[in-house]
């Protein structure tokens, strides 16, 4: 049968693939978060947004732009190449002893892709006589590492460090190596790893600990050094720390610190290194900025951390189901079924605030939520307004007859 390019044939392939209810009632993904932005000014009024990971509020600050505009000004905008054989900027070497020395590793390497840092790590650490355990709730790119190497894969229940325990204690025997693999704060969840018990755990087992730190750096800890500094460890204690550039850094990139020789050879052998090419020295200017900024004003930290626990306190006081958040910087709330999430994202959007809906992408069918990622740039009044935006939806929604309520579910 010949293939099907007619504007029907269009109709039921992208229902096929974002499930045939989820944009019946109009696409709240891909917005032109500009244009939405410049619409709200000319309306005199303003677009607030939860959809965004500007964690510190520091996407525009001048001195990134600067440092950026710097930058393209002096060596222009690509790498131009693969470090290991076309050369690398100054920067990238600045800024990776800069990073190492904040995240308290002995060496950093940036990668041009956070999601490519994990695939490529994992896939390339291990071989067919090795095992991988992972969490269950571990973020696509672990998944997709894990997937794409030779070693055999097992997934233990969300951070449940007894049944880790009793897969190690089944089955570690059997293989050369094994590397367990976590996030510290979990992106669609907003829950902290047990980073105390993996170490004990990793240490009991001889085996390798990664952490995925993508959404903690910046985030936990008195100064934003992440997970280690939250719970008082020694980062050298974890083998792999992987990280990007595109939270805090409000950059694009990832970064993997780890001990000097772990690197040193990554750099010759690592695929996602060796076969792309190094960070352009734009944005690697830029992540540097933002580095630099979060170091010479970590009150900026304690900010984002007051504005996310207010958020989950005024949540929970509402009534929203906000699941295992722990008040950091990702504040899910759930709603019961899809389209009733739909409509209470499209609610908000129509009241000035975006915060797009998570339904079939990223968390499992039956637990669709919207997001809350909070920022050092949100202040009290735009939460409380939020959350009684949610609460009056909840609300209302309660007291629909039924035949309404079948309606939206």
């Amino acid at each position: 049968m010949a293939s099907d390019y007619s504007l029907a044939g269009h109709i039921v392939r992208r229902a096929r693939l974002a499930g045939a209810a989820v944009l019946e009632n109009g696409n709240p993904f891909f917005a032109p978060l500009d244009r939405l932005q410049a619409d709200a000014i000319r309306a005199g009024g303003v677009l607030t947004s939860f959809a965004n990971y500007d964690y510190l509020g520091i996407s525009d600050h001048a001195a990134i732009r600067d440092a950026a505009h710097l930058a393209l000004d002096r060596v222009g905008v690509g790498a131009l190449g693969s470090r290991l054989v076309g050369g690398e900027r100054l920067i990238h070497a600045d800024f990776e002893n800069a990073l190492a020395k904040f995240v308290g590793t002995g060496a950093c390497l940036t990668l041009v892709s956070g999601y490519l840092t994990n695939l490529t790590t994992i896939s390339h650490l291990l071989g067919k006589r090795d095992l991988v355990i992972y969490d269950e709730l571990s973020h696509n790119s672990i998944v997709a590492g894990v997937a794409s190497c030779k070693a055999t894969p097992m997934e233990f229940r969300h951070n449940d460090m007894d049944h880790l325990r009793h897969l190690l204690t089944e089955a570690r025997g059997n293989y050369r190596n094994c590397l367990i693999v976590v996030e510290s704060l979990y992106s669609m969840d907003g829950d902290i790893a047990n980073l105390p018990e993996l170490l004990n755990l990793k240490d009991e087992f001889h085996s390798w600990l990664l952490v995925d730190e993508a959404h903690s750096i910046g985030v936990l800890g008195e100064t934003g050094r992440g997970i280690c500094e939250y719970f008082k460890e020694d980062p050298e204690r974890i083998d792999l720390i992987i990280g990007t550039l595109s939270k805090t850094f409000v950059s694009c990139g990832g970064f993997i610190c780890a001990q000097k020789p772990v690197l040193d050879w990554m750099k010759f052998l690592l695929p996602g290194f060796v076969y792309s090419v190094g960070l352009p020295p734009v944005i690697a200017a830029a992540a540097n900025a933002a580095l630099q900024l979060i170091i010479k004003e970590p009150e900026r930290v304690g900010k984002l951390q007051a504005n996310s626990k207010h958020f989950l306190e005024k949540a929970k006081a509402a009534g929203l189901s906000t699941g295992p958040a722990e008040g950091y910087a990702v504040v899910p709330v759930h709603f019961s079924d899809m389209r009733t999430t739909m409509a209470a994202s499209d609610h908000l959007m129509k009241n000035g605030v975006y915060a797009p809906p998570i339904v079939q992408m990223g968390v499992p069918k039956g637990l669709p939520r919207i997001r809350f990622f909070i920022s050092a740039r949100h202040s009290f009044d735009e939460i409380d307004r939020t959350v009684e935006l949610l609460r009056s939806f909840s609300a209302t929604l309660a007291k629909a007859p039924v035949e309404s309520q079948a309606a939206l579910a």
